[in-house]
């Protein structure tokens, strides 16, 4: 039999903790609850959810800052509680990396459903074979400092990355060799919630081509496989 998932509930109203909390402890979960993003922290000490419901809307630090925390740090998926007037949160959070988002209020039953939904993707997902997160590699003639969010060439210059490139190249560095359809690209940059369509992933490639292939009408670090999607063809040490 699986394991429970454990789910972290994270909202400053209690009503809502337990609400969800008892709901999702009735169908098969495990959860911990904490009331702000410092009891998050203090929860992730201690163990490791599988995935984090998060408020976006709490006061000290909020749901949007905490997100930015968990994907510079992790790979643990997030879904957002969002008010339903706010749609600018909505696209903030995917845009800095959330999973998914429920708008307040919502029914338990389509929050599980998403929960599900987003545990069967990550599962699904080729798993990591350069565990180089928050460190500087080298590939080609190139360093990207992961922590400091930079691509920088042999010259020691600096290349602007928008978000979304930066994202595909540090989905792309952290799996070598491995070819990643563009489903898989999808749910690894931006998630299957966003507002996305199949071709935004090639868009994406051509333009991160430009920036770091010698030859971008003959590329030699991403492949493309037709059918198939691309692959990263570099070595990656680290820096």
């Amino acid at each position: 039999m699986e394991s429970m998932p454990h789910i972290a509930i994270v909202d400053d109203h209690k009503d809502i903790r337990e609400l969800v909390g008892r709901y999702l402890g009735q169908h098969g979960c495990r959860v911990s609850a904490a009331d702000s993003a410092a009891s998050l922290r203090h929860l992730l000490q201690r163990s490791a959810p599988d995935l984090v419901v998060l408020d976006v809307m709490m006061p000290g630090e909020d749901g949007l800052s905490v997100c930015r925390y968990l994907r510079a740090t992790s790979n643990l998926p997030v879904i957002l509680l969002t008010a339903a007037a706010e749609e600018t949160d909505r696209i903030i959070g995917l845009e800095i990396g959330a999973d998914d988002y429920v708008t307040k209020p919502f029914n338990p039953r389509e929050l599980l459903a998403r929960i599900k939904a987003v545990l069967r993707r990550a599962n699904s997902l080729p798993p990591q074979r350069s565990a180089q997160r928050n460190k500087a590699v080298r590939f080609d003639r190139w360093t990207l400092d992961v922590g400091r969010r930079e691509l920088i060439g042999a010259d020691g210059v600096a290349v602007p990355l928008s978000t979304a490139e930066y994202r595909l190249l540090c989905v792309l560095v952290e799996r070598p060799g491995l070819v990643l359809t563009r489903d898989q690209l999808l749910d690894l940059t931006v998630g299957r919630a966003a507002d996305v369509y199949d071709r935004s992933i090639d868009n994406q490639v051509s333009r991160l081509r430009k920036k770091i292939e010698l030859d971008p009408r003959n590329p030699s670090l991403i492949k493309t496989h037709w059918g198939g999607g691309y692959s990263f063809t570099a070595e990656v040490t680290p820096a």
